[in-house]
């Protein structure tokens, strides 16, 4: 499959870039960016895969968190698409800021018609890694997912949902039971239909409270974050971990918000966390 390069920069030793090719999960032009920490022009490394929140693209992480100083440290590439299809033209999709374009979930939609282009989950599983193992320097055996609010929610789930293929998860802020707070409820019957479930393949709780991962999971909360007590319900998360077994680090954090400045402070420890299952 081709890529088009938009753009590359030297950056920590390595490189940052940013990719489009057409995706045939989608039906759309998809675009995603790349940090290539310095060891991989020596030797093959692990990918990292990030998900963006609501509104964001595949540029919002790699601008704003500060983390190729840490993968150049550890010697992971940095792998950051976006957050929906973009340009479907599906009459709705650009009314909400938090569903349709730059919300789409990370699930693949069963309801028309959003089922045809709404399937990130297809594309972050499947295609997108099949792109970045052909096309850059990294190891295949291993690799790592995270994210942040409504790409907390897709990391969580998508390495719930495939434990073969996702080795370490970690999130920040994420929306830990979207069956059962606004965001979900919203966007969850207009993408699924109204089986709630259907809904319950797509929650992070649902799915950890049936079976544990086999690596420690990692979570960081803030507790001025304005969307705590009504969108994340990270609690929730807790008990599912109670419930399998799961190891989870659930760490809740005085005065820190939603925000990026938030993720800054701490995207340190979540790259080393994934480091150190990624390279073991």
């Amino acid at each position: 499959m081709s890529l088009t390069t938009k753009s590359e920069h030297a950056c920590f030793g390595g490189r940052m870039g940013f990719y489009a090719h057409e995706s045939a999960a989608t039906g759309t032009t998809m675009t995603f960016a790349v940090f290539t920490p310095p060891q991989a022009m020596h030797e093959k490394r692990p990918a990292l895969y990030y998900l963006a929140g609501l509104t964001c693209s595949e540029e919002t992480f790699m601008i704003k968190a500060g983390a190729q100083r840490y993968a150049a440290k550890h010697g992971l590439v940095l792998v950051a698409c976006d957050t929906s299809p973009r340009g479907a033209d599906i009459a709705g999709e650009d009314e909400d800021w938090d569903f349709g374009t730059g919300a789409g979930f990370y699930l693949d939609a069963t309801n028309e018609p959003w089922r045809k282009h709404y399937r990130m989950a297809s594309y972050i599983n499947n295609e997108l890694p099949e792109i970045i193992d052909a096309h850059f320097p990294v190891a295949t055996a291993r690799r790592g997912i995270f994210g942040h609010s409504m790409g907390g929610h897709g990391a969580l789930v998508t390495g719930l949902r495939a434990p073969d293929r996702w080795h370490s998860i970690s999130a920040f802020a994420p929306i830990c039971n979207p069956v059962n707070v606004p965001w979900g409820q919203k966007a969850f019957p207009r993408y699924l239909g109204e089986e709630q479930a259907a809904w319950a393949e797509w929650d992070a709780s649902m799915l950890m409270a049936r079976g544990a991962h086999p690596s420690s999971i990692l979570v960081d909360q803030g507790l001025a974050d304005q969307f705590l007590e009504v969108q994340l319900k990270p609690e929730s998360l807790e008990k599912a971990a109670a419930k399998s077994g799961q190891s989870l680090s659930l760490r809740r954090h005085e005065g820190y918000d939603h925000s990026y400045w938030f993720i800054q402070s701490f995207v340190a420890d979540h790259i080393a966390h994934h480091a150190g299952i990624l390279l073991a």
